[in-house]
């Protein structure tokens, strides 16, 4: 390099004489100070590792590439701490969770604009800017010369000692949950976007020379690159190698040149009488037989790629090129195959003598020789005994186009959270367990397929807010488009159906054999009614059919045919579900629970809750028949219990309450009432009304009275029916 820019400067002082002058010196300079040694550039797996250190590079950017920065200011861990439980004498439990508030600068030159951000490999943010873990706050400084310094680094550290960086591209999270990482800062990789589409290797030069070498020639179109390594020169002569590029003197500076350009013609005078000229062709072993280019891939989120070529023929070294710049397979293989092709092309040096006038033909410059195809470039110059001896290498002709694969990659997917929506309701166990207080359930989903989890908290009054522990796994839900009518419990549905809208496309729902069903699968709340559903028909994106309905399970055959178009509809699968334990005085109020989700902002949704005591009251009685005698009407059923929802047996179901109670009403057509309480499954009543009745059956439990079973009683001749 020194014998080019001396070459330059002692033809502009002293002409011919002075260049040729310029050139000897330069030359032992070359030889002396930058004497061949191994390139120390940016090797591929420095750029996928963030680091914290003082003294580490920080690169120049150009294109789109994914790099992972350094961490250049962070905030201790800050603990946050929520207490959950503590109802009925149970022991409250206190969680801990951490966040944490830092910068990491990405660029010592300014860019446009930051895509994706991936955490330990996951995504963090998408490329629609949408994070997929809690941030309190994210800015992207983009390293103009007039960008002020960080608010919250200024006033963590005082805006007297908080560098603006100006010139230099840095991002600053705020209060980064980090739940999701083990408590601890986790390893991040930046989508950069530094330039508006891919930039030549000629322009990357000539930015980070600061002009001193034009780069116009080198048009080797990179996606991306990120220049750093021990010194510039090593960043440059990786782009030359890359390119296929040499330099040469063009006025006071150096210039890249590359391919079958303008050329001078020139003779060769052959050798002897003083003449110097030669031709040699170097074995064929003496050139690597393989070569490998390692690059970034974007069809690979950036991953390291590799592509390789082979020459035939004999020999049996292999090369290398670690080339940190985001390139498709095609482009890569094509780089390769040019840079394999011109070790060999080089394989051919000629020495050509030339009278001293010819001095004027310079290291870098192309030349024809007279009665050859093809062109050369100078390497190397002498002058001795006023003969000129020109040392040329043969210039490869441009590769045609190649084709490759980039491999496949299991990339992390970038699905869209959307909007928490959150259904809060009492029903009774779905796990047959015996509740002791009122018990509310939870489910929580997303509009978009990449919802996880919600934190939760609940109030009494609306005002004041308790945590109440997080939801960890959407829920299937929506609401009902198309509500089923009245049918009852003791049959399978086959005449009706519900037509359902859920949430997010990504939501699907299921068929369930009789033995399924009976196992308890496909449980659904689409209303108050409990339901299974044997079929599932998808008929719209995130439209669905349900059919073979077993109807008013769990005891809530009292709300079959209650349900109206808009009301919820949620899939009752326990890891969806979450639970929240109420006192008993709770009974008769409202609850509402909160949940805020990554996607909620400042407005979480809010579910409101009647406790009406559904989670811990009696279903009704079943089986309700009137018996007909002279003297009296005689009634008879079959009680439930919260204790045993199967009939295993055929005997009582297990009583789960403090005593058995009973309360038989009788209404009569003409708006007379007559109740009656009893203790046991049966009741005899001899002041009946003569008229039609409805007749009523409750059982008392620890928390109120169950629904009722009704059934309507007509009088005949002969008596009841």
């Amino acid at each position: 390099m020194a014998t080019l820019v001396l070459t330059a400067v002692g033809g502009a002082i002293g002409g011919p004489i002075g260049a040729a002058l310029g050139a000897a010196l330069g030359g032992a300079v070359d030889r002396r100070i930058f004497r061949p040694k191994g390139r120390e550039g940016p090797r591929l797996t420095d750029l996928a590792v963030q680091m914290s250190s003082y003294g580490a590079p920080i690169p120049q950017l150009f294109g789109t590439m994914r790099v992972a920065g350094t961490v250049i200011w962070s905030t201790d861990l800050i603990e946050h701490r929520s207490r959950s439980g503590g109802g009925k004498g149970a022991p409250s439990t206190t969680s801990y969770s951490y966040s944490v508030s830092f910068a990491v600068l990405l660029s010592a030159r300014a860019v446009r604009g930051v895509r994706r951000i991936w955490a330990d490999g996951k995504l963090l943010r998408g490329a629609a800017g949408d994070f997929k873990t809690s941030v309190g706050g994210f800015r992207l400084h983009l390293g103009g010369e007039e960008q002020a310094a960080d608010p919250l680094i200024a006033s963590a550290e005082g805006a007297a000692l908080t560098p603006a960086c100006r010139g230099q591209a840095y991002a600053v999270f705020e209060e980064l949950a980090l739940a999701d990482y083990g408590n601890r800062i986790p390893s991040l990789t930046f989508e950069v976007e530094a330039d508006a589409g891919p930039v030549p290797t000629g322009f990357v030069v000539e930015t980070v020379t600061g002009g001193a070498i034009a780069g116009g020639e080198a048009a080797t179109m990179l996606g991306g690159y990120s220049a750093y390594g021990a010194s510039l020169r090593d960043v440059v002569d990786g782009l030359a190698e890359a390119s296929g590029a040499w330099f040469a003197a063009e006025g006071d500076r150096l210039a890249l040149r590359t391919g079958e350009g303008v050329a001078a013609a020139i003779a060769d005078e052959g050798v002897g009488q003083g003449k110097r000229g030669s031709r040699a062709i170097a074995p064929a072993d003496t050139t690597p037989r393989s070569l490998a280019l390692g690059y970034y891939d974007p069809a690979r989120d950036y991953q390291a790629g590799l592509q390789r070529v082979d020459r035939p023929g004999a020999g049996s070294r292999t090369a290398r090129i670690e080339l940190p710049a985001v390139l498709d397979a095609a482009g890569a293989k094509r780089i390769a195959a040019a840079a394999l092709g011109r070790f060999d092309v080089e394989r051919e040096r000629r020495t050509v003598s030339r009278d001293w006038r010819a001095i004027g033909i310079a290291p870098g410059d192309r030349v024809t020789i007279a009665g050859e195809q093809g062109r050369w470039r100078v390497a190397g110059w002498s002058l001795e005994g006023m003969v000129l001896a020109l040392e040329l290498k043969r210039i490869a002709r441009a590769m045609a186009p190649a084709t490759a694969t980039p491999g496949r990659v299991s990339g992390a997917p970038d699905l869209t959270i959307g909007r928490t929506v959150v259904h809060a309701f009492e029903i009774p166990p779905t796990d047959d367990a015996v509740l002791s207080a009122p018990r509310l359930t939870i489910a929580a989903a997303g509009t978009g397929a990449g919802w996880r989890n919600a934190t939760l908290q609940i109030s009494a009054d609306g005002t004041s807010w308790t945590p109440a522990g997080r939801i960890s796994m959407p829920a299937a839900l929506g609401e009902v488009a198309v509500p089923p009518g009245a049918a009852g419990s003791a049959l399978v549905d086959r005449r009706h159906a519900i037509e359902v809208m859920l949430a997010s496309e990504a939501m699907a729902l299921g068929d369930a054999d009789a033995a399924a069903l009976d196992a308890g699968t496909n449980l659904a709340l689409v209303g108050d009614e409990i339901v299974q559903f044997g079929r599932a028909e998808r008929i719209g994106p995130r439209r669905w059919r349900l059919t073979e309905l077993w109807r008013g399970r769990r005891g809530t055959e009292w709300a079959a045919g209650a349900a109206v178009a808009g009301d919820r509809f949620v899939l009752l699968d326990p890891p969806t579900l979450t639970t929240i334990d109420l006192p008993a005085g709770s009974i008769g109020g409202t609850a509402r629970v909160m949940a805020s989700g990554v996607a909620d902002g400042d407005a979480p949704p809010v579910a409101t809750v009647p406790v009406t005591g559904a989670s811990v009251r009696l279903p009704s009685p079943v089986h309700v028949t009137v018996r007909r005698s002279e003297e009296a009407m005689r009634l008879a059923w079959v009680r439930r219990s919260r204790a045993g929802w199967r009939w295993i047996d055929g005997a009582d179901v297990p009583l789960s309450e403090e005593s058995e109670r009973y309360r038989v009403t009788l209404r009569d057509s003409d708006g007379s009432v007559l109740a009656v309480d009893t203790g046991t499954t049966e009741t005899s009543i001899d002041r009946a009304p003569i008229g039609a009745v409805v007749v009523e059956v409750r059982q008392l439990g620890s928390f109120g009275w169950s629904p009722a079973a009704a059934l309507a009683v007509g009088m005949t001749e002969g008596g009841y029916e």
